[in-house]
């Protein structure tokens, strides 16, 4: 079976292809990692085989399992477990924020401290939708396939399949 992203080795500290106009910085890639031009890393781990997409920004502190296809246009902030084997479609926005304010009660921008972090975790073989937001603080089961456009508002079981928004359970599988 593949290896969490928690224990991902850093096997290498580039990506296997060339592309144009990357930026890439402090990223930790497993072997095999495709990671086409436009694309915005840093901070992130990136797991053996994966392919990231054109016009895909990964943050700082997110995770991103073995491989997974992260296709273009989409968002995976600082919070973000994505496990092994993971479809994300084109243009998936995760959201780490319940609360978002550009500035404090006093009017001043507000710093990492004057907010809190909220965790979401993609379990592996999931396949997440084109379109779809993925807010804060939720788990995508195993196997769970979330159809496009939907809005994730909260856990989505091993297996499910959900659409909508809010995302709903259509059927299991």
């Amino acid at each position: 079976m593949g290896e969490s992203p928690a224990n991902l080795p850093p096997a290498n500290h580039a990506p296997a292809n060339h592309a144009p106009y990357r930026l890439i910085d402090d990223v930790s890639f497993g072997q095999g990692v495709v990671v086409h031009a436009f694309a915005n890393l840093y901070g992130c781990r990136i797991g053996d085989g994966t392919r990231i997409g054109a016009f895909v920004e990964i943050q700082r502190g997110a995770e991103v399992g073995a491989r997974c296809k992260i296709s273009s246009h989409s968002f995976v902030c600082d919070g973000v477990t994505i496990e092994d084997e993971v479809f994300i479609g084109h243009g998936v926005i995760f959201v780490n924020d319940k609360l978002p304010r550009a500035t404090t009660e006093t009017g001043a921008l507000q710093s990492e401290q004057d907010w809190a972090l909220l965790r979401t975790v993609v379990e592996r073989r999931a396949s997440i939708g084109s379109g779809v937001v993925v807010l804060g603080e939720v788990r995508i089961g195993a196997g769970a396939l979330v159809g496009a456009g939907a809005v994730v508002t909260r856990d989505v079981g091993p297996g499910e399949i959900v659409v909508g928004n809010p995302a709903r359970v259509l059927a299991r599988r």
